[in-house]
């Protein structure tokens, strides 16, 4: 059974596209043809990273025009009552004129006038009305001349919105091409390392400080929970002796609490693996790596990341495999969840 825990991100991809800065040999010098794979890869994060901003930023001024786009629509509805209002009025002028004699027989009588009194208060209703006419006409004019620049108006934010969703949709077909590039080219390297038995040289990934900070972390911070503690499978001789976290080749793994690595290993069951030593005597596994950011000896701090996940070992898909110690080896695990709950971590 599979339960998830998500995180909220700016973008799912953005986790995954990992800005690399440098690598260098491990403690086997692996420095042949991993070397100039591990150049490839970190190119393809790079430019995955970048696409991903541009993504963002695209996605961003494409919810403000759509914003502006529907503002504009509300307005052009509002002038369409508004022309509608004025042209009821211009009904109704109409209407009273028609049912006053119109203005020819209103002039008419204004000649058949009997003193200059009468005349005067003619002359003073034809002005009137000619006034409120001409008044209702040039309101109507002038809205129907903005409700059509500002139909103009909207059509255009509309088409440019479309254009722009066309453009992010192939920004974000191009981005999992690469980021499905870099993964393979990452889980390939990891898996002819493991089957050599030698370790790729440690890939030192670039992570913001903020992300650093907390005593006890979970190990990756997005994932779906597989395989835990104590659960059976024809995978394994006994039980399975860690918790399980499904995640894409190539996501952050990050050391929970603060230690020092105690090993980095390749090849058996547990694929590419490093192990951390942490006060109190436990020992954390993070197993079944794509690639690691360490190099055995080093201190570390929790959230700070010590390698990539992959597939490696006695794997049937994109995953790590987290077990905590009591010893650096196996044969002496703990259930992780409660474990890490009591540090107040909760997954």
């Amino acid at each position: 059974m599979r339960s998830s825990r998500r995180h909220p991100l700016l973008v799912p991809v953005l986790l995954c596209a990992l800005a690399v800065l440098a690598a260098r040999p491990g403690s086997d010098g692996d420095a042949g043809p991993g070397s100039e794979a591990g150049a490839e890869v970190v190119r393809l994060y790079q430019d995955a990273a970048a696409a991903t901003r541009r993504y963002e930023d695209g996605r961003r001024a494409a919810e403000v025009r759509r914003a502006a786009a529907e503002r504009a629509e509300e307005l052009l509805e509002r002038q369409r009552r508004e022309i509608a209002v004025l042209n009821e009025d211009l009904g109704r002028i109409a209407r009273a004129q028609y049912r006053g004699g119109g203005g020819l027989p209103l002039t008419a009588r204004m000649l058949l006038a009997d003193d200059p009194d009468q005349l005067m208060r003619g002359q003073r209703a034809v002005a009137r009305a000619n006034r409120t006419v001409g008044n209702a006409l040039g309101r109507s004019r002038r809205a129907e001349a903005r409700l059509a620049a500002d139909q103009a108006k909207a059509e255009a934010a509309w088409r440019e919105l479309d254009r722009r969703t066309t453009e992010l949709a192939v920004l974000k077909q191009d981005i999992e091409r690469k980021l499905a590039a870099a993964r393979s080219k990452l889980q390939g390297r990891a898996e002819a390392s493991a089957a050599a038995g030698s370790c790729p040289g440690a890939v030192r990934l670039d992570q913001s400080a903020a992300r650093l900070g907390q005593d006890w972390v979970a190990p990756v911070e997005t994932y779906d929970l597989s395989a835990s503690f104590g659960s059976g499978g024809t995978r394994w001789a006994n039980r399975h002796t860690g918790q399980d976290f499904a995640v894409p080749v190539g996501t952050p793994v990050r050391a929970v609490g603060a230690g020092q690595v105690v090993k980095v290993s390749c090849g058996g069951a547990f694929g590419i693996q490093v192990v951390l030593q942490h006060a109190g005597g436990y020992y954390t596994q993070y197993a079944h790596l794509a690639g690691v950011a360490v190099d055995q000896g080093d201190r570390v701090e929790a959230g700070e990341w010590i390698g990539q996940s992959g597939s490696t070992g006695n794997s049937t898909g994109p995953h790590l495999h987290f077990e905590v110690r009591v010893t650096p080896e196996m044969g002496s695990a703990l259930n992780p969840v409660p474990w890490l709950a009591q540090r107040g971590v909760t997954i």
